[in-house]
């Protein structure tokens, strides 16, 4: 039997006494690769902080143990537009930001820290730019950066915040492409966070679709069917294989269903 590395029971999350969401049952596994999907402001970020215990559960519980009985580590990919592009960082020294935990307060990086820096940016194909200023670099080229700054910190658990936010076509697939190789190549559990749906649902493993008052969890073949994107986006939406892709179609808005 599998030993949860995250697992929410019966947990309320929420800010102050406001609740955001309510009775979550859900466990996270070595291996995973989880999706969690849902319109902005439904409650996916207040997961994640609570996953990173910035956030205490306002009820219930979570528990965040590895299965030797040790702390998990987890990189953490914010969304890109939240990192200050003024600052005169280099892609290296941004990378070097990750292992600042490992290395310890007002301590400088070893040998060893730099050649971690450097795997971690090889990892990602980001080695050609990595002495460029951070700033000047294009939407994909920061993503694979700031993957490259989780890497480093060595973690156990990979969580990307809309990693495909506001990229084109070409950029979208070619990260989450990376990902993918994180996962399936690295070993590395991961949690996806996104508002597109069409970007997790030929990726993840499992899906977790987060809605105000709704949580459903499962194996993506579980989740993703038209009668449950129906009833919880009140509209008719049609799930179908196209050359072994799962293909989202939405109608019309027909009101309750």
């Amino acid at each position: 039997m599998k030993t949860p590395l995250i697992d929410f029971e019966a947990a309320t999350l929420g800010y102050g006494r406001k609740s955001v969401l309510r009775n979550l049952n859900f466990r996270v596994y070595v291996g995973d690769y989880l999706g969690l999907v849902g319109p902005n402001g439904a409650g996916k970020t207040t997961i994640v902080r609570t996953i990173l215990g910035t956030l205490t559960p306002l009820a219930g519980t979570v528990r965040i143990q590895a299965g030797d009985g040790g702390s998990v580590c987890f990189g953490y990919v914010p969304q890109r537009d939240t990192i200050d592009y003024v600052l005169p960082y280099t892609a290296r020294e941004v990378v070097m930001m990750g292992r600042y935990r490992r290395i310890g307060l007002l301590r400088r990086p070893r040998e060893a820290d730099w050649s971690i820096v450097e795997e971690s940016l090889k990892h990602v194909e980001a080695e050609e730019f990595a002495g460029l200023p951070f700033k000047d670099l294009s939407g994909g080229q920061k993503q694979r950066v700031l993957i490259a700054r989780a890497l480093a910190a060595e973690p156990d658990v990979l969580i990307l915040d809309e990693p495909t936010n506001g990229m084109d076509l070409s950029s979208r697939l070619s990260i989450l492409a990376l990902i993918g190789y994180l996962h399936d190549k690295q070993h590395l559990t991961i949690i996806m966070v996104s508002h597109l749906l069409d970007d997790v649902a030929n990726h993840v493993k499992r899906l977790a679709i987060v809605q105000e008052g709704y949580f459903l969890v499962g194996n993506v073949q579980e989740v993703l069917t038209g009668a449950t994107l129906s009833a919880l986006y009140e509209m008719p939406v049609e799930v179908t294989q196209l050359k072994g892709k799962t293909i989202i179609l939405a109608g019309e808005h027909r009101g309750n269903l």
